[in-house]
């Protein structure tokens, strides 16, 4: 993958900066208003190289790597990267979830090791949450969005991986900023644990990554979503 040289970025900003060129003729832009664009791109750039270092940190701490040996790789001391990321992620155990969701679960690490991924990123819980019939394909099919289809549409961007499978594998940024959306609206409704379709609004409120983009691509509205919640729940109380 090519990464954008300064043009390209420059570039970028001029296309996003709708108040850039003025429209009474004047030769000059608004370099402000570029000026404010460009940082708010730097700051996206930043945030997305941050969650890059901090997957992978948490691979090498989940493989027994060292404080220090995480800092000489860093080029940092090992006080230093301690401080960033000194605080544990939070682990959801089976205890936290619905049956349910237990069960999608088994689909998700089912993915990540039949495609020999050492990761479980969005795509992998996206793909288990639809692999059969729960409260997340029945909020899509709510909201119009047929849940074989995303199921598909997320199966063709899992890509084939050279890792070995193992017992513990690390959850991308993405997927873990998904997982604790999905528990504060579990704790909202005051459900008995995470289910499906909290899952399924957390990786649409995330905005980024596979999952978003596939849920996005399939017409599933994020602006409707908290209004489909109780169609989606309603037919698994009847039940």
């Amino acid at each position: 993958m090519a990464l954008p040289d300064l043009d390209d970025l420059i570039a970028e900003v001029d296309r996003r900066c709708d108040t850039a060129h003025r429209p009474d003729g004047q030769e000059q832009p608004d370099w402000l208003a570029l000026l404010t664009v460009a940082a708010q791109l730097s700051g996206q750039l930043q945030s997305l190289a941050d969650d890059l270092v901090e997957d992978y940190v948490e691979h090498c701490r989940m493989h027994g790597s060292s404080w220090t040996d995480i800092g000489a790789a860093l080029g940092v001391t090992r006080q230093a990267v301690q401080q960033r990321f000194h605080a544990p992620h939070k682990r959801y155990g089976p205890e936290t979830m619905t049956e349910d969701l237990r069960r999608a679960m088994v689909h998700v690490k089912k993915a990540a090791v039949q495609h020999r991924n050492n990761y479980i990123g969005t795509e992998h819980l996206l793909w288990g949450l639809t692999a059969e019939d729960n409260s997340a394909t029945r909020l899509l099919q709510a909201a119009g969005v047929a849940a074989e289809e995303v199921h598909r549409g997320v199966g063709d961007r899992l890509s084939m991986g050279a890792s070995q499978a193992a017992e513990r594998i690390a959850w991308t940024p993405y997927s873990r900023k998904a997982i604790a959306l999905a528990e504060a609206r579990s704790g909202h409704d005051d459900s008995e644990g995470i289910d499906c379709h909290h899952l399924l609004l957390g990786l649409a409120e995330v905005g980024r990554g596979v999952a978003a983009d596939v849920l996005r691509g399939a017409g599933f509205d994020a602006a409707a979503l908290d209004a489909l919640i109780a169609d989606a729940d309603r037919p698994a109380q009847q039940g």
